[in-house]
């Protein structure tokens, strides 16, 4: 891997994904947290437990890679050593998006992956989600474990939780979150019909992983 300059971003953006993430019902009420590489090492979070609704950029908190807040007068996400155990292990991330979106929650309750069947799938996240082993709410074990299952993957599922997923910018981040969900909706529902899920060939898997790392690895 070439030498990776880590992409920045601004609470502008941490808040707008926030506010979208809302009302693309990617979440409900205050839950889900959003981070954003800032300049200087810090990482913009939300809050902890402040509506998306009325959640303005005075609301927003900054801390540093270790978790000491440097600015803001709120508490952080109680999820932020998750966030930072995964912009601390890979400098090419600029967000990570936390949200309970239903269909990919689904798959994180039955502790299954979901499976990268669709090829935009496999260019934007890297192939199938994968699912991390049960770690608790807000530890850093937590975060331990999420970041080993984001070394090649754009999104992971929090088992018995909610989906992770992570880019350069929030926006795109955002992006995934919802290609994810929609990935899960469209597996559902062709199970429910009954339908077999048959896999994409593998040269495309292969080929499309390695979109995936190129933007990765030059955001």
């Amino acid at each position: 891997m070439t030498e990776t300059h880590s992409p920045t971003t601004t609470p502008e953006a941490v808040l707008s994904a926030a506010k979208t993430m809302l009302a693309r019902g990617l979440v409900e009420g205050t839950s889900g947290n959003i981070s954003g590489r800032l300049e200087g090492g810090l990482v913009c979070v939300t809050p902890s437990s402040v509506d998306y609704d009325t959640m303005t950029l005075e609301d927003l908190v900054v801390v540093d890679l270790e978790g000491e807040v440097h600015s803001g007068t709120r508490s952080p996400t109680t999820e932020k050593d998750l966030h930072l155990s995964v912009l601390r292990s890979y400098p090419e991330l600029g967000s990570v998006i936390h949200t309970h979106a239903v269909y990919a929650t689904m798959f994180a309750l039955a502790h299954e992956p979901i499976p990268a069947v669709i090829e935009e799938v496999v260019v934007y996240v890297g192939g199938d989600v994968p699912c991390c082993d049960y770690k608790g709410t807000g530890s850093r074990e937590l975060g331990d474990e999420v970041a080993a299952h984001l070394a090649d993957r754009g999104a992971a599922l929090l088992a018995n939780h909610g989906l992770v997923t992570c880019a350069s910018t929030p926006e795109k981040a955002l992006h995934h979150a919802g290609l994810v969900e929609r990935t899960a909706q469209i597996i559902w529902g062709a199970r429910a019909m009954g339908a077999t899920i048959h896999p994409l060939p593998e040269k495309v898997n292969t080929d499309m992983a390695g979109v995936y790392r190129f933007l990765r690895e030059n955001p």
